[in-house]
């Protein structure tokens, strides 16, 4: 083999050793080999060397069942991560004072590629169904957060993410690329996103950005509420102040610079 080149049977190992992993979702915990192989093209043999290095390293475990499951080191590593674990732990005293003043939904997310990734939700045991969990990704062109990380990215991001397919799910609702485009500089303009959504059930979503140390907009705070008697104007000033605070917290200079 020429020095330098990829080994002919295709992939790096730790190509395929993540296609496994990433092959967990949240309908589908738990997997037998011959589900792990077909889930991501992996010949049986391969597939099986892998998992039993991955389930040495603690990254899978086998289940009851002797299935395989996402294992616990995978926590462990993931928590490490300072913009979900630390940015989480930070924000979450400043979530509890909003979950307190609503209790609804209280969620933290932060941009990953040209999704929302959910790090943190605070919820009332009647709340209204929402149709994301923590760890689970959420799109940016119609969700709360997603429209307010959406609208502080760079500017060629935006341009790539309106120049593709825009469509509401799970309603199967087209989104217009200009009335998107409207939208965000309206999120800019007022520091505010609203999204009224039919399901899984009615509700609203308002969210607010957060900032870092260098100003730069670093994840999104919202409310998620029932649609029938919902004011988003009467949450927009506890969560303004929540997202402030919680700014001011991790050494934002404009929002120090605005405190009272």
């Amino acid at each position: 083999m020429t020095r330098g080149r990829r080994p002919p049977q295709g992939a790096p190992v730790i190509d395929r050793a993540f296609a496994l992993l990433a092959a967990f979702s949240a309908t589908r915990r738990a997997m037998t080999l011959a589900e792990l192989s077909r889930a991501t093209g992996t010949p049986p043999s391969t597939a099986l060397r892998l998992a039993r290095r991955l389930v040495h390293w603690g990254a899978l475990e086998r289940d009851g069942d002797g299935r395989y499951v996402i294992g616990l080191r995978l926590w462990e590593l993931a928590s490490l991560a300072p913009r979900g674990q630390g940015l989480r732990e930070a924000a979450l005293p400043y979530m509890e004072d909003l979950y307190e003043a609503t209790h609804q939904h209280v969620l933290l997310a932060v941009r990953d590629g040209a999704e929302a990734l959910l790090v943190e939700r605070l919820s009332a045991r009647d709340a209204v169904d929402v149709l994301y969990r923590v760890g689970g990704r959420l799109p940016l062109h119609s969700t709360g957060v997603g429209l307010v990380l959406l609208a502080y990215a760079e500017p060629g991001f935006q341009d790539r993410v309106l120049a593709g397919p825009l469509v509401h799910e799970p309603e199967g609702v087209p989104v217009s690329a200009a009335a998107l485009r409207r939208t965000l500089a309206e999120v800019r303009r007022t520091g505010l996103a609203v999204v009224e959504r039919s399901e899984p059930g009615p509700l609203i979503s308002v969210a607010a950005p957060v900032r870092g140390s260098d100003d730069s907009v670093v994840a999104a705070l919202s409310v998620v509420v029932p649609a029938a008697g919902a004011e988003p104007r009467a949450l927009a000033p506890a969560l303004h102040a929540t997202a402030r605070a919680l700014s001011r917290a991790l050494g934002s200079p404009r929002s120090s610079a605005s405190s009272p």
